[in-house]
């Protein structure tokens, strides 16, 4: 009887190291949170400066607007990544 031989073993590491640099960064790591931050302020700013033309009402309105387009884009963005499957 010949011995069989065990397959050699594969550790974590080196079996998804393949998958590296699939999964997304934090939120608070990308460029989006910025320009996220920084149109709201903008929109506040804004509507505080302007003449009552443009009230509090459509400035909270269009940070809602911004709001969710941060929310899909990040899920977009989540969506897109791979994350790696035990076993």
């Amino acid at each position: 009887m010949t011995q069989q031989q065990a397959a050699p073993k594969v550790h974590t590491r080196e079996r998804d190291e393949g998958l590296k640099g699939t999964e997304t960064k934090a939120s608070f790591k990308t460029t989006e949170l910025i320009v996220y931050v920084l149109a709201v302020l903008g929109v506040l700013i804004a509507s505080a400066i302007v003449d009552n033309s443009f009230g509090a009402d459509p400035a909270w309105r269009y940070v809602t607007y911004l709001t969710v387009g941060y929310m899909i884009s990040r899920g977009l963005a989540k969506a897109g990544s791979r994350y790696p499957q035990d076993g």
